[in-house]
């Protein structure tokens, strides 16, 4: 990644998953960074990874345009990372996307705002829906944002690998729902430097489209073997029947903690895929690391005897 000392970029959401990734990159490359949150607070633990006086914290609620104003304020370039999985889909990933590029628009910043592959207005579910409407909300208030659409993330911190290891540790089957699903999961400190270094050189990367995925495509029910294989359970897979599935997300998605919702559903029948063309990690200067090569490194937590259990022969 190019060096840009100094620079202060804006991450909204920054405090997330993803966005302690898109810091820690930001850091190294010796920028200052400016973490966007509804509450900051939560955003305290990525201050020791920077130097001293490398990160700012300030307070914002996307859908508050006159806060996302005084947040960009001063930067070189913006990075949005918020979403939701359900909720406010349209307050958050079309307004609030907007207010974003009309901030950044109107400061000169650079702007990389963070879709997701399956983006598309005309989408089946609400997520995807917004998503694409978001996109074109950004591009019309700022055409020359960098749009950079992930495909699943994976890292140690992430809600879906660990919620599959927690099941097959306290579960005598382990459910798969649409097996046959193609993912392409990328590591998230791949995403988090590709982010930044579209972040640090609009000029090469400003007005493109990205779609992030890792180097391989596997199954739902493939990855799921993957997991087992790691945390040394030989648990029986057993493949939900669409049917069954479908009635459960209708009927008790919209329950508190419940495992899917209706939405969830809908986007489950699509490949979450890199689309044949697209450029990539690689045009961002990124190598995809394998899911085995950082997975083997924290799964071992939900063996029976931690990293000193034998692995299964799945």
């Amino acid at each position: 990644m190019v060096r840009k000392t100094d620079r202060l970029v804006t991450i909204f959401g920054g405090g997330g998953f993803a966005g302690r990734y898109v810091a820690q990159a930001l850091y190294r490359a010796g920028a200052r960074v400016r973490i966007a949150e509804r509450q900051p607070g939560s955003a305290h633990f990525l201050k020791p990874l920077g130097g001293l006086g490398q990160t700012q914290l300030v307070a914002a609620d996307i859908r508050d345009a006159d806060r996302v104003a005084a947040a960009v304020q001063g930067s070189d370039a913006v990075v949005n990372l918020v979403g939701v999985l359900k909720g406010d889909f349209y307050g958050v990933h079309v307004d609030g996307a907007r207010n974003i590029a009309e901030a950044a628009a109107a400061a000169g910043a650079a702007l990389v705002h963070v879709s997701a592959i399956g983006a598309d207005a005309a989408g089946q579910s609400g997520y995807a829906r917004s998503k694409g409407e978001g996109e074109e909300a950004v591009r019309a208030a700022c055409p020359g944002a960098t749009i950079v659409r992930p495909s699943i993330l994976f890292g140690q911190e992430d809600r879906f690998v660990n919620r599959f290891a927690a099941m097959a540790r306290l579960l005598p089957i382990l459910p798969v729902i649409r097996g046959g699903v193609k993912l392409q999961p990328v590591y998230a400190a791949d995403a988090g430097r590709a982010i930044a270094a579209a972040a640090l050189d609009p000029r090469a990367f400003g007005g493109k489209r990205f779609e992030l995925g890792g180097p391989e495509v596997m199954t739902m029910r493939g990855l799921n073997q993957r997991i087992l294989a790691a945390t040394g359970y030989d648990r029986p897979l057993v493949d939900v029947p669409d049917g069954v599935a479908s009635a459960m997300a209708g009927l008790l998605g919209w329950l508190p903690g419940a495992p899917m919702t209706w939405d969830q559903w809908l986007m489950l029948q699509h490949d979450n895929v890199v689309a044949p063309g697209a450029k990539g990690l690689a045009d961002l200067g990124v190598s995809p690391t394998p899911f085995a090569a950082v997975t083997e490194g924290w799964l071992t937590a939900y063996r029976r005897h931690g990293r000193f259990a034998a692995k299964s022969p799945y």
